[in-house]
């Protein structure tokens, strides 16, 4: 398999990003890690290997991202509004910095694929609904989103509202994003056993608010052993894979 280590120099963050390839053909998927994860993370947990089949077939290929959760969502000292600031700057560095990066990398100028498990999961669904020209395709495997379980009750903050997925999505009526969704492959999966609660009202908010705006997507509930845990997501990813692909 095809590995390259890579970084960049992201001016909307004022750092160096890390990210990692795997795969040298096929659509490229970017990987949100789940919450204050690295970009070694996907790897390290064994998703690579779950995913090797289509990697080696030539119809995918990886780039795990590194995150900023621990500035944004997760940093309990910044106010919910703060916090919000952080992620926009983190969703810029994606769309600006880390999309065009991949495009050189690859060649590839159709739409991407997003996916993540638990925090990565808010992060491509979310980045999905406000960049559907970009992301074509996403996989959110045991998310949460709500940003009401961050950062609390947020009231009238639209740079909250904005990004808290099961709200927003029932504002949206912007004929170009929903056509943009309904063109889409969207697959949302939670399972129903141990850590799995916290993401479940939303994700059955999501999954009303897209059946009554006519989208489709696959809203998958899994049985109440299936845990919020690597040996599930591990087993969820290719099967979704098989699905797209096969």
């Amino acid at each position: 398999m095809h590995v390259e280590n890579l970084s960049q120099w992201s001016g909307e963050l004022n750092r160096e990003m890390y990210l990692n390839r795997y795969g040298n053909a096929g659509l490229p998927v970017v990987v949100f890690p789940s919450t204050g994860g690295t970009h070694n993370e996907y790897f390290d947990f064994g998703m690579i290997d779950a995913c090797k089949d289509y990697i080696n077939a030539g119809l995918v290929q990886f780039f795990t991202l590194q995150s900023v959760d621990n500035e944004s969502w997760e940093c309990e000292w910044k106010s919910g509004h703060d916090r919000a600031q952080m992620h926009r700057a983190y969703e810029r560095y994606v769309i600006n910095e880390a999309v065009p990066f991949i495009k050189h990398k690859t060649n590839w100028f159709d739409p991407f694929m997003a996916t993540g498990c638990s925090m990565g999961a808010y992060h491509s669904f979310n980045i999905f609904l406000q960049h559907p020209d970009v992301f074509q395709k996403v996989v959110a495997l045991s998310g949460v989103y709500d940003v009401r379980f961050f950062v609390g009750e947020y009231g009238d903050d639209e740079a909250l509202f904005s990004n808290s997925p099961s709200d927003n999505i029932w504002h949206q009526n912007d004929a170009w994003f929903i056509d943009k969704y309904r063109s889409a492959d969207v697959i949302v999966c939670t399972g129903l056993g141990p850590w799995e609660q916290d993401g479940l009202d939303s994700f059955f908010s999501l999954r009303k608010a897209f059946e009554e705006k006519n989208i489709p997507a696959w809203f998958d509930v899994w049985g109440e052993d299936v845990a919020h845990d690597w040996d599930w997501w591990r087993i969820q990813m290719p099967y979704f894979l098989g699905k797209l692909f096969l």
